[in-house]
Formats: structure tokens, sequence, C-alpha cells
């Protein structure tokens, strides 16, 4: 079994487990710091603070749009698992040390534990949303 396919398990494991009961239990959080190491703590302090927005459009496009710890906003693709932060250009892209960078993390955190704000907005204001961050980097 290789990484990513043992976080979607434990993903998939922590929102079954919160479903039930309403909680995340001791041992799926250390289970979490043992697959994702040091972004998993971060993730969860996003997680808590509610800084995860799924940003959604009247055509059905979405994307989030994560709060980072340093005040900047980072738009993250979950069905691509994709981040617009430097951490994830580095250690994800170029470096491949991690499977994800924190804000991605918190995306899917939110989304087992129904933490995750929703926003909705035009199909244009998606768009320049989108297109914005793709300026900023291109």
């Amino acid at each position: 079994m290789d990484g990513s396919t043992v976080a979607e398990e434990l993903l998939r494991e922590i929102k079954k487990t919160f479903q039930e009961t309403a909680q995340v239990p001791d041992e799926l959080l250390l289970a979490l710091k043992f697959v994702f190491g040091p972004i998993a703590v971060p993730a969860l302090d996003l997680v808590d603070q509610r800084s995860v927005t799924r940003v959604v459009s009247p055509s059905g496009r979405a994307a989030y749009q994560v709060l980072g710890s340093s005040g900047r906003l980072y738009t993250c693709y979950a069905a691509c698992h994709f981040c617009t932060c430097p951490a994830f250009a580095f250690s994800v892209l170029r470096k491949a040390d991690s499977l994800l960078c924190k804000h991605i993390l918190a995306v899917y955190l939110s989304q087992a534990t129904g933490a995750c704000q929703e926003l909705t907005v035009s199909n244009q204001q998606l768009e320049n949303i989108l297109l914005a961050e793709e300026n900023e980097d291109g």
C-alpha cells in the first residue's frame, strides 16, 4: 500500500468516526501525525480556526480557499491535490518530500468534520479567483 492510499484510508476513517461520534479520537490524531508528519498539527489548527471555505459557482465549479497562518489566502483544488502556496511548490512538487501541504490537508479534514464554510459566488467571480492565482504565479 503506497502513501497516498494510506492517507486516503485514514481520511475516510476520520470522516466515518466523526460522523458517528462528532469527534476525532486520539488514535486517529496520532495516525494523522504519523502519516502526514509536521503538517498535521498546523492543518488541524486551520480547521479549528474555520479557515477553509468552499467557493462554489452556479455552474457547479468549485475551489477551496484557505486562509493561511500568514494571513494570505491560498486556492486549493481538492480534486487534483493542488495548492497555490509556496510550500506545495517546494515540498510536494519540487522535492517530493510530502504528499500534501497543510492547506490541502486542512481542506480534507474540514470536509471530514463538516467544518468547511461555503460561499456562493457568480461564475465570473470564481473565474476571477482562479485567474488571479494564475496571474500571480505565472
